[in-house]
């Protein structure tokens, strides 16, 4: 099964047409882009129309590159422009340094053509790299190179971007110009840039180790090798495996250690198994040279002087030396049943880039013990196309230290310069990302490794659901559901919330009694799956909150637009709870109270409110009244001080409202007021307090 392209290809005779290619989720264009146009020729550039440029080597261009290729494709479809990479050939490195031996590409540039076909990318310029384009100043290189030849609209580069004569040019000598040459810049974000640097440090390592199935995985794609079928000395005829030697064009382009591979060859637009030599022919001491051959399988063709694509699926074993001819045939028959069950059983997946990617952000304050211990489980995610993303919200503790001391190459960091609460810390850090889905995870949780899978394919199946969460139990008591989601979140006729399987302060045990996938009102924040752009589009959770409720008025306002909340039971996570702010500290009394206020002022009817904020106000006093009887001081002051904010904040969020409704109006997809599910319409406090009713069942049936 060749994974590289994504699809099922479909087996006939000896080979696999390409052209029977069937594409589960996405069109075919959205994989190999026939009208990608590639110039190598700078004369031969045409006028691009509102061009958004990229500049960079992109080798092997691999998961971390096609963020980068997703933001440039997302800025031209929103200004009607034209998706444009530029690239070099020869590597710069080769010219600037002659001398230097080490270079070792993922991708030659023919291999790289074909990657960037598959991503939809209107204009591929090749810039031949010579000694006379080194030697642009940073000027020349902005006026003559950038503007002159490419006219940009938006100019996408990373933070530590030099160009120019001696590096001179950097990223704020491109805004520096900005303004003056009519372009914008666009940064990749310091995290992002690193992130890549790594992948392909890490993809260089596996395919070096021979853990080719680690590298195709990190490249979202399988990796080939490529060339022409020269003539070789046809020993392997002679013996029963005839083989095709190839010629790789490129000295630069990185070679697996010698040894036997599964593989796919591509020739003439069909696919073949087979199985590849790369070596010396310890066997055949009289032909000392390194060679790299593969035996295709059920294929008697002549392709000399032809190109083949050769795409490494799995190791088979090391080179060793045989006493005979005959022992090494016989062990090439066991290697080839071997390729053959490997090849045969591959099961049929998609890259990962046919995978939409879901970006984990955790906004972490001052819980290095949590990361420490959750983190594992989270990078331990089946899910085939994600990034784990740390945003640090002004830390005291040593969180960052440890992250930079343990290293984990998986995980990206965001530092925030201040504590700027749950909600605007993730609206900043979620404008630093792309992605298809966010995640919002707390780090107090800990993951099952599949818990991704059901609640994304759930999310591509119905694209009304706007956001969504798993089941969240207990870390401590893993057989109850926790306080924090439950089952999924509802709201009562006085805007009071409780959960599927937490009503109040009591928490069911989960005996599989909310095992449905289900409608609710508001998705947890310990755990929430959103779909990004409509997390931008709403307008983002309110940093008027700091935290506390915010995912419920988002949510609320997702379902005022028509979008569904939904509870995806079939995936599970563990919550330690109160991990960053205690459940029974004066601060969540405050935050709780008046939050909630705030709540019902910006998404409730305005005719209900007249008579709702008094009741909420009264009920508010009464439990002023329980808390002075349990003599809970500064909960009474939490209770006063809330109600003052709320009233000391009433204009503004009035304003806020307004501000919601127009984004609102701009993505609803109701032709009325939107989706209710999830809402009692009668009092949970007079079911438990004066009914004694304390399961979700027992109140809502």
């Amino acid at each position: 099964m060749l994974r590289s392209g994504g699809g099922d290809w479909r087996r006939s005779g000896t080979g696999v047409k390409i052209i029977e290619l069937k594409f589960k989720n996405l069109p075919f264009a959205a994989y190999f882009c026939i009208s990608m146009k590639v110039f190598k020729d700078l004369e031969e550039l045409p006028r691009l129309r509102n061009a958004v440029i990229t500049i960079g080597s992109f080798d092997g261009i691999h998961k971390g590159h096609l963020k980068i290729l997703q933001k440039v494709k997302n800025l031209a479809r929103d200004i009607k422009g034209e998706s444009t990479v530029i690239t070099f050939h020869p590597h710069p490195r080769l010219i600037v340094y002659p001398k230097d031996n080490s270079l070792r590409l993922l991708t030659t540039i023919e291999e790289k053509i074909r990657l960037f076909e598959r991503q939809g990318i209107d204009n591929l310029v090749i810039v031949p790299f010579t000694v006379e384009f080194s030697q642009q100043s940073a000027d020349e290189y902005i006026q003559k190179f950038l503007v002159g030849r490419f006219s940009p609209r938006y100019i996408v580069i990373g933070y530590d971007h030099r160009f120019g004569l001696n590096r001179r040019g950097n990223i704020d000598y491109l805004r520096w110009h900005s303004e003056e040459m009519n372009y914008e810049v666009v940064e990749i974000a310091k995290h992002e840039v690193k992130a890549i640097a790594v992948s392909s440090t890490k993809i260089r390592k596996a395919i070096e180790s021979k853990a080719i199935r680690q590298a195709n995985d990190l490249l979202g794609h399988t990796y080939t090798l490529s060339g022409a079928v020269v003539r070789g000395q046809k020993i392997g005829r002679q013996i029963g495996f005839p083989t095709a030697n190839l010629r790789i064009s490129d000295p630069h382009k990185l070679v697996p250690p010698p040894g036997i591979y599964a593989v796919t060859v591509l020739h003439g637009g069909m696919e073949y198994q087979g199985m590849l030599y790369i070596g010396n022919r310890p066997t055949l001491e009289a032909f000392d040279n390194v060679t790299i051959e593969v035996n295709i399988f059920e294929f008697n063709q002549d392709i000399y002087d032809e190109e083949i694509v050769i795409s490494l699926i799995d190791f088979i074993r090391e080179d060793k030396k045989f006493d005979s001819l005959e022992a090494l045939s016989q062990q090439l028959a066991e290697d080839k049943l071997k390729t053959q069950a490997i090849l045969t059983n591959l099961p049929a997946q998609e890259t990962v880039a046919n995978f939409p990617e879901v970006g984990i952000v955790i906004l972490n304050y001052n819980g290095r013990t949590f990361l420490e211990k959750f983190l594992p489980s989270i990078l331990a995610s089946t899910y085939p196309n994600f990034f784990v993303c740390v945003a640090d919200n002004g830390s005291t503790d040593d969180s960052m230290e440890w992250l930079g001391k343990v290293q984990l190459e998986e995980v990206q960091i965001l530092q925030l310069d201040q504590n700027y609460g749950f909600a605007d810390g993730y609206n900043r850090a979620l404008k630093e990302i792309d992605a298809d889905y966010y995640v919002l995870l707390n780090s107090d949780i800990e993951v099952e490794a599949g818990w991704m899978d059901p609640i994304i394919e759930l999310l591509e199946k119905d694209r009304t659901i706007g956001a969504c969460q798993p089941l969240i139990r207990s870390y401590r008591r893993k057989d109850h559901f926790e306080y924090a989601g439950g089952a999924g979140g509802w709201i009562d006729i006085l805007g009071y919330p409780f959960c599927r399987g937490r009503i109040l302060d009591v928490t069911e045990q989960d005996n599989g009694q909310y095992n449905n996938v289900e409608e609710i009102f508001w998705a947890t924040g310990a755990a929430l799956f959103v779909r990004s752009q409509l997390f931008k589009e709403i307008g983002g959770f309110d940093p008027l909150y700091f935290a506390h409720s915010e995912e419920i008025d988002l949510c609320w306002r997702l379902k005022r637009a028509g979008y569904k909340v939904v509870v995806q039971p079939k995936s599970i996570v563990y919550h330690v709870g109160g991990g960053t702010l205690n459940y029974q500290t004066p601060k969540k009394t405050f935050l709780n109270f008046r939050n909630s206020l705030f709540t019902l002022m910006k998404n409730e009817n305005r005719q209900k409110l007249l008579w709702l904020l008094p009741v909420r106000i009264l009920l508010d006093a009464i439990a002023g009244g329980l808390f002075f009887y349990q003599r809970k001081w500064p909960h009474i002051i939490a209770i006063i001080q809330a109600h003052w904010s709320f009233f000391y904040h009433f204009n503004t969020v009035r304003a806020q409202r307004k501000k919601d409704q127009t984004c609102i109006d701009k993505i609803s997809i109701a032709e009325e007021a939107g989706q209710l599910s999830g809402r009692y319409k009668g009092s949970i406090v007079w079911q438990y307090y004066a009914l004694g009713r304390k399961r979700f069942t027992e109140i809502v049936k």
